[in-house]
C-alpha cells in the first residue's frame, strides 16, 4: 500500500478532481445568481459547468451540497476582502480608519449585490447565519483589537464598541445596497460617521 508524502505534488487525478470541484462551484455560483435559490437545480449547474449530471454527482450528492460549497466559497472570499479593507488601514486614526473601512465595505457589497440579496432575502436563514457570524466575528475582533490599542476615549469598551459598530454599519450598508434608497454613498458615509463619532466621543 502506498501513502502520500508531505511535500509531494498532488497526483494528476487529485488535480483533476480539484479542478472539477472548482468548475462546479463556479457554475453553481452562476446558476444561483441568475436563477435564484428555488430554481437552482443540479441539471442547471451541470449544464453551466459543461458536464453531465452524472459527472456532477460524482462530487456532490445533491443540490444542497453544491449550494453549500458555493456559499462557503463566496463567504470566505468576502471575509478575506473585508479583513484586508480593515487591516490595510490600521495605521490611521480611529475616525479615518472607520470612514475608509465603511467605504471599502460598501464597494465590496456593491460589487457582490446579487450575492448579498441572496444571502439576506432568499437563502434559508439556517444556511446563512454561520457565514454572517463568521464575517461579523472576524471584523469585530480586528476593530476591537484596534480600539484597545488606540483608546480614542476612556469611555470606550473596545469589545463592546466593536460589536455595536460592526453590526450597525453592516446592517445599514447592506440595506442601502439592496434598497437603493435614493441618496448617495457619500451621504450614507457622512451619516455613518456622525453615528460612529457620537459613540466614540467622550461623555
Amino acid at each position: 500500500m502506498t501513502t502520500s508524502r508531505p511535500g509531494l505534488r498532488k497526483s494528476p487525478q487529485q488535480e483533476r478532481s480539484k479542478h472539477m470541484v472548482d468548475r462546479i462551484v463556479t457554475a453553481g455560483r452562476q446558476v444561483l445568481t441568475e436563477h435564484g435559490y428555488e430554481r437552482a437545480t443540479t441539471n442547471r449547474v451541470a449544464e453551466a459547468a459543461g458536464i453531465s449530471p452524472g459527472s456532477l454527482y460524482q462530487y456532490f450528492p445533491n443540490k444542497e451540497a453544491v449550494l453549500s460549497a458555493v456559499v462557503d466559497a463566496y463567504s470566505n472570499e468576502i471575509t478575506e476582502q473585508l479583513t484586508a479593507v480593515v487591516t490595510e488601514r490600521l495605521d490611521r486614526p480611529p475616525l479615518e480608519l472607520m470612514r475608509a473601512s465603511y467605504e471599502g465595505l460598501l464597494e465590496i457589497l456593491e460589487a457582490n449585490r446579487e450575492y448579498v440579496r441572496l444571502m439576506t432575502r432568499e437563502l434559508p436563514r439556517a444556511r446563512v447565519a454561520p457565514h454572517v457570524d463568521q464575517i461579523e466575528r472576524r471584523i469585530s475582533e480586528l476593530i476591537g483589537a484596534y480600539l484597545a490599542v488606540s483608546r480614542p476615549t476612556d469611555r470606550v469598551q473596545p469589545a463592546v464598541s466593536a460589536w455595536l459598530l460592526v453590526r450597525m454599519v453592516e446592517h445599514l450598508c447592506v440595506q442601502w445596497v439592496l434598497e437603493e434608497p435614493g441618496f448617495s454613498r457619500e451621504t450614507l458615509l457622512d451619516e455613518l460617521m456622525l453615528l460612529s463619532a457620537a459613540h466614540l466621543a467622550p461623555t
